[in-house]
């Protein structure tokens, strides 16, 4: 076997053992996905690669000690799949789950045009996805946090630059104006204090704590998300959020307390309450 070939095999043994050292399971095979996406290279490529420069060594060698710290793996490559787009993602925004693709899902099925609203973007995921799959006129990606917000910005970037997407740094629905749009969707934070404070170290000592605590009872942004909501979707519009599954019952209840019609629950892929879909009133 050619020597180059022999310092690569050796380069990726060493760093599955500092990855199993660490506790982390599947060491092997992160590495390995590590290797892969620091050299742009899909896995079957990188498996036949046959050499290791000084500079690739340092960085995939520098890149593996942040994921044996416990840094989540998506932020250590820098890059995580959502749906049909390849976004980066850093410790600016909530790292994209496949439970919120579900989310995007629900609502491309009930509406696809006019106008909506992505409330709290983040890395820009929804919004990207929703402008990329449906026919909307214009999407508005809202976020209150400026590093979010670059981050979706260059997520926009990568993604082509939709020329449908509108960026807004404002706190929830406050800039948009009354009646405008035809659906609101938002993950909004839903963890109360108690369940943050409980989470695994992983996600609690590196995602945004702004994108996960929702205050002592979990309900700090859905609350206002839920009356404010009504005043700026048309009569007819919709509301898509992700909830928390085990307040998702009481989401839907005080859904239909703030006037709220057509409320329904809906499951994730892992079987769990996890989404909440309604409609304003066509009279209201």
């Amino acid at each position: 076997m050619p020597e180059a070939a022999l310092q690569l095999s050796a380069l990726l043994v060493e760093a599955a053992q500092r990855l199993r050292m660490a506790g982390i399971q599947d060491a092997r095979r992160q590495a390995l996905h590590i290797w892969s996406e620091l050299n742009g290279l899909a896995v079957g490529r990188a498996l036949l690669a046959t050499d290791a420069t000084a500079e690739q060594s340092s960085r995939f060698l520098e890149a593996v000690g942040r994921r044996a710290a416990g840094e989540p793996l998506s932020y250590v490559t820098g890059r995580v799949g959502f749906r049909h787009l390849t976004l980066q993602t850093d410790g600016r925004a909530l790292i994209p789950r496949p439970e919120t693709e579900g989310l995007v899902e629900l609502l491309l099925d009930r509406v696809s045009s006019g106008v909506v609203a992505d409330v709290g973007t983040g890395s820009g995921c929804i919004a990207l996805s929703l402008a990329q799959e449906g026919e909307f006129r214009s999407v508005l990606a809202i976020e209150r946090l400026a590093p979010a917000l670059e981050l979706a910005r260059l997520n926009h970037a990568l993604a082509g630059a939709p020329a449908n997407v509108q960026f807004i740094q404002a706190d929830l629905v406050s800039a948009i104006s009354p009646e405008s749009i035809d659906a609101l969707i938002s993950n909004p934070p839903y963890l109360t204090l108690s369940e943050y404070a409980s989470l695994d170290p992983s996600v609690r000592n590196w995602e945004p704590a702004e994108a996960l605590r929702a205050g002592v009872d979990g309900f700090e942004s859905i609350t206002p998300l839920l009356g404010q909501g009504l005043t700026v979707v048309r009569p007819g519009g919709w509301l898509a959020l992700e909830l928390d599954c085990t307040r998702a019952a009481a989401v839907a209840q005080l859904a239909e307390r703030s006037g709220w019609r057509d409320v329904s629950v809906h499951l994730d892929l892992f079987g769990r309450e996890r989404y909440l879909l309604a409609r304003r009133s066509d009279t209201r």
